[in-house]
């Protein structure tokens, strides 16, 4: 028994460093490929740092302003029971199910100067087409399902016993939500706050649709790839992925840190 359960360890353990070659190998080979010098001679050109820039506050602009409303309806779809309600589970999971390329034409129809929120903010001077606004809707439809997923399982980990001696003590249900439901997911929440940042920042087929410029930097990737070819693609994918992976292993670790203060109190 034991040395065929050792043979089954030695069989996961030798597919799963195939997966794991699969992964690193082709960024290995990227970044073996470009040299500390191309980066740095990189990050100095303005359009470069201005993509990267663009990219990294219209995705956390997306985050913020729809999380608003997608926390709100993953506690109810974490804590109540409606018609249809795994249809409405279904249309959430779409923008991932869907090509993004197929996602960024339907944005597109919906942000247009012809359309009813393209009007809207023709009338305040905004067109939302080749503008930051629309790159942020764009990185918000994709990934927002991370949000509400993560939030959902949160909310539905947090015991119902306790919201409701709160509302038996005579708490009002936003104050329940605020004090009791809201603090006990939040790791779950931050979480898919993360995903969804992550996730808009990498979002490329939507976002060229709605908006090729101004450029975000997978846009720009793609743009001087198809113009000059890998070789000066090659130093801005480098770049980009090395601030991405900067900013995501700082928000984890301040995610971290908030909930080990949490756990001390």
């Amino acid at each position: 028994m034991t040395s065929r359960f050792s043979a089954i360890q030695l069989a996961f353990l030798l597919l799963g460093s195939l997966v794991l070659l699969f992964i690193v190998a082709p960024l290995a080979g990227m970044f073996l490929s470009t040299t500390p010098s191309q980066v740095f001679e990189t990050a100095r050109e303005a359009e470069v740092r201005n993509s990267i820039w663009l990219t990294i506050y219209t995705s956390l602009a997306g985050t913020l302003v729809f999380s608003v409303a997608a926390i709100p309806l993953a506690y109810l779809l974490a804590r109540k029971h409606f018609p249809m309600k795994k249809l409405v589970t279904g249309i959430i999971d779409l923008p991932v199910v869907i090509p993004h390329s197929a996602a960024g034409i339907a944005l597109l129809g919906f942000v247009s100067r012809e359309s009813a929120l393209g009007k809207m903010g023709s009338a305040v001077g905004l067109d939302f087409v080749g503008h930051p606004a629309g790159i942020a809707i764009a990185m918000a439809f994709v990934s927002i399902p991370y949000l509400i997923n993560a939030a959902r399982d949160g909310f539905s980990g947090v015991p119902l016993r306790l919201e409701k001696a709160a509302l038996t003590l005579g708490a009002s249900p936003f104050r329940v939500f605020f004090t009791i439901s809201l603090p006990l997911a939040w790791r779950n929440i931050l979480s898919g706050l993360i995903l969804m940042f992550a996730r808009g920042m990498s979002e490329f087929g939507a976002v060229i649709v709605v908006a090729y410029h101004p450029m975000i930097t997978p846009v720009l990737i793609y743009e001087r790839f198809g113009s000059f070819g890998l070789k000066y693609a090659r130093p801005v994918s480098v770049l980009f992925i090395l601030i991405s992976l900067a900013l995501f292993i700082v928000l984890r670790w301040m995610a971290k840190e908030r909930n080990g203060e949490e756990v001390k109190q």
